[in-house]
């Protein structure tokens, strides 16, 4: 557990990612709002461009020096250019190596946040010691509250969905949104969204981080087994934070069938579940 001192005491040092894939001016925003608002503790943010051909990493590294992106005392930012695109989470692991924080947060250049979100997680974390990955409430940029999965990814739910005319199958959503539970409390889960998830630090380096044959999509639903096999993931609905929640894989082919393929290699991993 890495610590520094700041202002005389000792303070617990937080990490952030987000990873870009063309439009730097969203993710540049949204890294303004984790700087803002991240004031209870040192944190590095980094922000890793997976090789953009819209010239975004150019301009998040312009933003990093010219004082666009602006910091407070104890906070860091680093541009990392990748040469090539990944996917997701290979674009996240860039910065593995580099981590020497308590808690590290993964999240989506579509997240915007209004309160110490960061700092507030990374506390509850603390006081709770077998816990080693949660996530806040998320609501869209106008206050609705999103559903997220938040059981273990299965067809049915899944094909729902995609086509919601099953709706013979709607009882399985329902199931996999956790509906049957009390959710305005911490609630132990078994998938942890990627838009915006906390870390511990130790446990994801231990469990080497994604795993990088996902291109993209169910890559975070693989990383939340992967930390339960070190602790316990939650939703933690008190702090939240706004997500724009861009779902590509409902509005083109391309997106559609890469989920399908990391499906099969979710459940080659970790059972097929009906």
């Amino acid at each position: 557990m890495t610590q520094t001192e700041l202002k005389g005491e000792t303070q617990m040092e937080l990490s952030a990612c987000i990873v870009v894939y063309n439009g730097a001016e969203e993710a540049i925003k949204a890294a303004q709002t984790v700087l803002d608002c991240t004031r209870r503790y040192p944190l590095t943010l980094y922000l890793v461009d997976n090789a953009s051909p819209d010239g975004s990493g150019q301009q998040l590294t312009a933003a990093a020096k010219d004082g666009t992106l602006r910091t407070a005392p104890g906070q860091k930012v680093q541009v990392l250019c990748r040469l090539e695109n990944g996917g997701f989470g290979t674009g996240h692991n860039t910065v593995l190596s580099l981590l020497h924080s308590r808690v590290h947060f993964i999240l989506n250049p579509d997240i915007q946040l209004t309160a110490d979100t960061l700092s507030d997680l990374a506390d509850w974390m603390a006081a709770h010691p077998g816990v080693v990955m949660t996530r806040p409430g998320l609501t869209f940029p106008d206050g609705r509250p999103q559903q997220l999965p938040l059981r273990r990814c299965n067809v049915r739910a899944m094909a729902y969905r995609q086509l919601p005319c099953l709706r013979f199958w709607a009882k399985c959503n329902d199931r996999y949104l956790m509906a049957d539970k009390d959710l305005t409390k911490p609630t132990e889960i078994e998938f942890c969204t990627g838009s915006f998830s906390a870390v511990d630090t130790a446990a994801f380096k231990a469990v080497g981080g994604f795993d990088e044959g996902y291109f993209m999509y169910v890559e975070d639903a693989d990383l939340t087994q992967k930390m339960r096999t070190r602790g316990k993931a939650y939703l933690v609905p008190q702090y939240t934070a706004i997500h724009a929640w861009h779902r590509a894989a409902h509005r083109s082919l391309k997106p559609f069938l890469w989920q399908l393929r990391s499906l099969l290699r979710y459940f080659s991993k970790w059972g097929f579940a009906w």
